[in-house]
């Protein structure tokens, strides 16, 4: 028999009870600033000129390019990457699905472990400009926090050579070993111009559940982060 899907705590209707962002049209960071068309097309120049020898150019995900691409593809397969795993690491986020008042921490690849992911294969004959689409949102500052890589995807089908995007741990924007509650408190309350947190937690984990990757790390925390939004939503508190 084919079980029932497990039902996610964080719902919807929890979602929509963080108050959104107002305010005006969010900057970049004190001391960052956005990259330019030029600053993109040098580094997909970058990342080509390490491209293996023949073959398809596939795109490793693990967070919201699995259910938000922003790109074209020609396939999709479920993938596994060894020596790396899925963390909210990044922060903290005060543009986007963060801001000054309520500060995020994003999803990153940090070393160890392991991840589930998907892998994308880009059309072959627009590589360039898929990659493009990619790099603009994954590197969006000068200098960005999440170095693009080449790594070795494990699938059904056997290995596929990928780009991934893991996080730097000597950047600034690397937050190690935050509490469990430090996460669920700015993953129930986080919000900016794209959305909130627990939005973007909500999407993530519903959709690895829809291919069938289940991430303990992750489903932990939709738990606890529904917890949070119920208990504020209970007392008033913003």
């Amino acid at each position: 028999m084919t079980k029932p899907p497990r039902q996610m705590r964080l719902t919807p209707e929890l979602v929509a009870c963080v108050p959104a962002f107002v305010g005006a049209p969010q900057q970049a960071p004190e001391g960052r600033e956005f990259a330019t068309e030029a600053d993109h097309q040098a580094t997909v120049a970058q990342i080509l000129l390490k491209r293996p020898t023949g073959g398809d150019l596939w795109v490793f995900a693990y967070g919201s390019l699995i259910w938000n691409p922003g790109f074209d593809y020609v396939e999709d397969r479920i993938s596994l990457l060894k020596g790396w795993h899925r963390s909210f690491c990044l922060g903290w986020i005060r543009l986007y699905r963060g801001c000054a008042d309520r500060p995020g921490v994003m999803l990153a690849l940090d070393a160890g472990g392991s991840c589930r992911g998907v892998a994308f294969r880009l059309p072959p004959d627009a590589v360039k400009e898929n990659l493009l689409k990619i790099i603009r949102r994954e590197h969006p500052f000068k200098g960005s926090y999440i170095p693009a890589r080449w790594v070795t995807l494990h699938s059904a089908a056997g290995p596929l050579r990928a780009i991934a995007f893991p996080i730097d741990r000597k950047s600034d924007g690397y937050l190690p070993g935050l509490s469990e509650a430090q996460l669920a408190a700015a993953l129930a309350s986080a919000a900016g111009e794209k959305g909130s947190m627990a939005e973007y937690l909500h999407s993530t984990v519903s959709h690895l559940e829809q291919r069938g990757i289940h991430d303990r790390y992750l489903w932990r925390l939709q738990e606890l982060v529904a917890g949070w939004i119920a208990g504020a939503t209970a007392t008033g508190r913003s």
